[in-house]
């Protein structure tokens, strides 16, 4: 059985009328940078997220700089995250000459703690950034009560929750800023790199799409440091495309999800939980086991994909030195770095995929 980690060429198989036709158009247009979709796309996805503005940008990672950059954080300046993320969240403070200034996770959700963040703010801090990891939102009305408190701002690193939900509520329209990432294997996936700022914020809406073209409202003329960090066309002719599709992408990996969970009952794993009044869309199914390497090395002799999202917390990666993080500063994250194992996750998973895989880590308990 040919298994995928994320199986993009299924999903763009069952679409691909819709996607060659979108970018088809762009094609035979010849707006490759800024055409008619980049705008159409913004527009879809804020009415999507209920927020007032989107501005496309490169990459997920370009949006997280981007909304600093808007806020106006620069060296010396602190901001609160998570040690247990992509690289790209704490990358990005560190470009910018700022420090990332970390606070530990919750066991259950691996999220952010929100308890902990009110002790780590000082004069420093401007701006607090929690990560909906895995596709499950961040526990955000604490963390925003202690922001409002002291007048701080929040971007949502929502990199792999696009659609996920905060007790009603869309996630990146929370918090300050939203962050977006269009990367091939997220929920909403384009065909190469792609991103999205969004807030309700028009002044900040306006130094976002400022910053991303070159510091510039008019060609040739610049007013700020900026990027190059424009939405391609043809990526937002692919996200228009499948936007429409997204709650029914995120439903079946929420049915998968309750499946791999039925499978897995009686083993001595503990599966994703589902923090209440929280929608998670399991961009990962992120499982907490014992004997993880072992279990890593049974199922790719199976030839079972899986990940381990992530083996090295922040504080502890070699290009953070500077900061002196050291082993036991955060001993659920770094719990968490020894335990966790992604199964495979995506919208083309059958009953016949999800019996295997599960079969497999079930096989491994019970004969080693």
């Amino acid at each position: 059985m040919k298994l995928q980690m994320v199986d993009v060429v299924g999903q763009y198989n069952r679409m691909q009328g819709e996607i060659d036709a979108a970018m088809g158009a762009v094609l035979r247009s010849g707006m490759f940078i800024q055409g008619k979709e980049v705008a159409d796309l913004e527009r879809a996805v804020a009415g999507y997220l209920g927020v007032a503005h989107a501005v496309g940008c490169a990459s997920g990672t370009d949006a997280l700089q981007i909304a600093m950059m808007a806020l106006g954080i620069g060296p010396g300046d602190e901001v609160i995250t998570t040690p247990f993320t992509f690289v790209a969240t704490a990358e990005t403070i560190g470009i910018l000459g700022a420090r990332p200034v970390y606070v530990d996770i919750d066991p259950q959700t691996f999220n952010i703690d929100p308890s902990l963040v009110a002790g780590a703010i000082t004069p420093r801090t401007k701006a607090i950034i929690p990560v909906h990891l895995y596709g499950q939102p961040a526990d955000m009305d604490p963390l925003l009560a202690a922001a409002r408190s002291q007048g701080i701002p929040v971007i949502e690193d929502a990199a792999q929750a696009m659609g996920a939900s905060y007790r009603g509520r869309k996630v990146c329209g929370l918090g300050t800023i939203g962050c977006i990432s269009f990367f091939p294997s997220k929920n909403l996936g384009c065909f190469g790199d792609g991103g999205m700022v969004v807030t309700n914020d028009a002044r900040l809406a306006e130094a976002m799409r400022v910053i991303a073209a070159h510091g510039s409202r008019v060609r040739y003329f610049h007013d700020v440091l900026g990027l190059n960090s424009r939405l391609d066309t043809l990526q937002a002719a692919v996200l228009l495309a499948k936007l429409p599709h997204l709650e029914e992408f995120n439903d079946a990996r929420r049915k998968a999800a309750a499946r791999y969970d039925a499978l897995l009952q009686g083993l001595p794993v503990t599966t994703p939980r589902r923090a209440p009044g929280l929608e998670h869309i399991f961009h990962q199914y992120t499982l907490r086991v014992p004997r993880r390497d072992a279990l890593a090395a049974f199922l790719k002799d199976r030839g079972i994909p899986h990940a381990i999202y992530y083996p090295v917390p922040l504080h502890l990666q070699k290009a953070f030195a500077m900061a002196g993080g050291k082993k036991g500063d955060f001993p659920v994250t770094e719990r968490a770095t020894e335990e966790v194992i992604s199964l495979p996750m995506h919208t083309e998973l059958t009953e016949e995929h999800l019996q295997f895989i599960a079969g497999a880590v079930r096989e491994f308990y019970t004969t080693h």
